[in-house]
């Protein structure tokens, strides 16, 4: 694929050579994410490297939402504060002119929509008349859309026209055509409207072509690559997308996909398919997770291992059901009524919401505990160019009795006190011994007790002993940027691309700072805090009101984590933002 980007320069927020944002914008029911993920894949098997987002209102049609894709010769993992390209479908999507620069360039059709443009940026592409001349429908308007762009960056559109004749082909080898018809009408369009205005661009990035991926669709690919059989859930947004990709799958995998009548069912047959052996998983978000509450404490008290994914929205009750935050942490590790071990994590990325989900099962299985997964909206709705994902390098040890075990066993206790407080796990229906399971106190026989003398002391610190092994499980902090820095960014879950690029940016800019991240977030070992005692300034970036990991971390470690950068309005991050908000607070100025 040849590349000349007209547009294309050393970005003054990147130290990329290639930075550019597209934004498509418009209603709910315009096509903005069939254009955007076409987009996004013909960059990313160009070589580019590719993350896409998307902010969508809670509606099927109308509303203004965009579809935003960045693109670099670098890795990016978060969405800029700046827009190159903005395709406009509605007159709403004036509100982000301000996003532009000198150089940036607004693609429209003023016959369909009342939209002021400035002459310097404006692109006027007849996409609907185009489409219809084409001898295709004006629904394709937005195929000739995507082409335009491409047209505007002076980019062999042979990719789009592939993927075009694939995803209607399939169906419809005429619609496909006409599809590809209407977006070589598009790209002519666009190329001579911009052949006398073409600056000299960039080459290639000589990389091979790349893979794009979701984050929902990471989740279910790592649940797969790790063995999971069962899921059940209720769809709830921003989660859905790991139970419908699952569903695509079940019959390859001889997996079962369970949509149940609630959240509550959700989890407890879960766990019934664990208890039986299978692999099983469920997944929600914060109200369905609140719902699960009960059945996340019973399988604390049976030990019956369990993954849990908890994609955080905005809260409380619906809040936005579309939209991102990281206000779920604390709800996360005290969920559940009583007192026993979980693990909860959150991914740092796209590609590592794989990994994270296949570990999550090993932790789950060998400590017969749950796992908690906190993605977000901003991760699962968004896309990422990789290399590759390696699911040998899965290792998938369930930690169950063999059968020679069994055979030598004398006296079966499903729930044996061990030094570890980890029971040596059989599965019900063997023919060696019998396997128990009860949500009241019980003996190690697994036999309902009212002994507050002995028994009932000795069980809970068997269950709450796992935390000691548990910790040596916990990965500590990844550290980005130059090792003697004394300025940290810390965070976790889904912010590890924008603090990095953060970090880069204030680096340019004379402040030498480093980037902190967790993924691993309980238990949470002091021992990874051993950086702050040479930091002199630290700052905590979450996208929530309280600063709740600033919290977890004051009481963990005894330091007053008082510097905070709080995001609570629903969007993620970008860079620039906290880069601004670090300065200020730099300078003595509010948070």
């Amino acid at each position: 694929m040849r590349w000349m980007v007209p547009i294309g320069r050393k970005a003054k927020s990147s130290l990329a050579n290639v930075d550019l944002t597209i934004k498509i914008a418009g209603e709910a029911g315009q096509g903005l994410h069939a254009i955007g993920g076409l987009l996004s894949r013909v960059f990313a098997r160009g070589g580019y490297h590719v993350f896409a987002n998307q902010v969508v209102q809670s509606r099927v049609r109308g509303g203004h939402n965009w579809f935003s894709i960045r693109v670099s010769d670098r890795p990016v993992h978060a969405p800029c504060a700046r827009t190159d390209i903005l395709v406009a479908f509605d007159k709403e999507s004036a509100c982000h002119f301000k996003e532009l620069t000198e150089d940036s360039v607004v693609i429209f059709d003023s016959k369909s929509i009342e939209l002021s443009v400035p002459s310097r940026t404006a692109l006027d592409v007849p996409m609907a008349e185009l489409a219809s001349r084409a001898g295709g429908n004006r629904l394709m308007a937005n195929t000739v859309a995507a082409a335009a762009v491409l047209g505007l960056l002076h980019c062999d559109p042979s990719e789009l026209f592939n993927f075009l004749r694939r995803s209607f082909g399939k169906k419809d080898a005429q619609t496909g055509e006409a599809n590809v018809k209407a977006a070589e009408a598009g790209y002519d369009f666009a190329l001579k409207k911009n052949e006398g205005k073409r600056r000299a661009g960039f080459g290639p990035p000589g990389q091979a072509p790349k893979m794009l991926i979701g984050g929902s669709e990471a989740v279910a690919l790592g649940a797969l690559a790790a063995g999971c059989q069962f899921i059940s859930a209720y769809p709830m947004s921003p989660s859905t997308g790991i139970m419908t990709y699952l569903a695509s799958k079940a019959a390859d995998f001889h997996m079962v996909v369970e949509q149940s009548e609630d959240e509550i069912a959700s989890i407890n047959i879960a766990l019934g398919a664990s208890f039986a052996g299978l692999r099983a998983m469920t997944a929600s978000s914060g109200g369905g997770f609140a719902l699960m509450a009960e059945g996340l404490s019973l399988a604390g008290m049976i030990e019956t291992p369990i993954v849990i994914v908890l994609a955080q929205r905005p809260a409380p009750a619906t809040g936005l059901p579309t939209r991102t935050a990281q206000e779920d942490l604390e709800f996360a590790i005290h969920a559940g009524h009583g007192e026993f071990a979980r693990v909860v994590m959150a991914p740092a990325g796209i590609e590592e919401c794989f990994y994270a989900t296949a570990r999550a099962f090993h932790l789950a299985d060998k400590y017969r505990i749950p796992v908690i997964i906190l993605t977000d909206q901003s991760l699962a709705d968004s896309f990422a160019s990789i290399d590759a994902l390696r699911p040998e390098d899965v290792v998938i040890e369930r930690h169950l009795m063999s059968e020679e075990d069994l055979k030598r066993v004398q006296g079966y206790k499903s729930f044996l006190l061990t030094k570890s407080g980890v029971s040596p796990r059989a599965l019900p229906g063997n023919p060696y011994c019998f396997v128990t399971a009860d949500s009241d106190e019980h003996d190690e026989d697994g036999r309902i007790t009212e002994d507050c003398d002995v028994t009932r002391p000795r069980m809970v610190e068997k269950r709450n002993r796992k935390t000691v092994d548990l910790l040596k499980e916990m990965k500590g902090p990844s550290w980005y940027g130059p090792k003697d820095a004394r300025d940290v960014l810390i965070g976790w879950g889904s912010t590890r691309g924008v603090l990095r690029e953060a970090a880069d940016n204030l680096l340019r800019d004379g402040i030498k700072a480093a980037a902190v991240h967790f993924e691993d977030l309980w238990p949470l070992d002091r021992k990874h805090f051993g950086f702050l005692k040479k930091a002199r300034f630290a700052v905590v970036v979450e996208n929530n009101f309280t600063g709740q990991f600033a919290n977890l971390i004051t009481r963990t470690t005894g330091i007053a984590m008082a510097r905070r950068i709080s995001k609570y309005d629903g969007l993620p991050f970008t860079a620039q933002e906290v880069v601004s908000a670090y300065k200020r607070l730099k300078k003595g100025g509010r948070r």
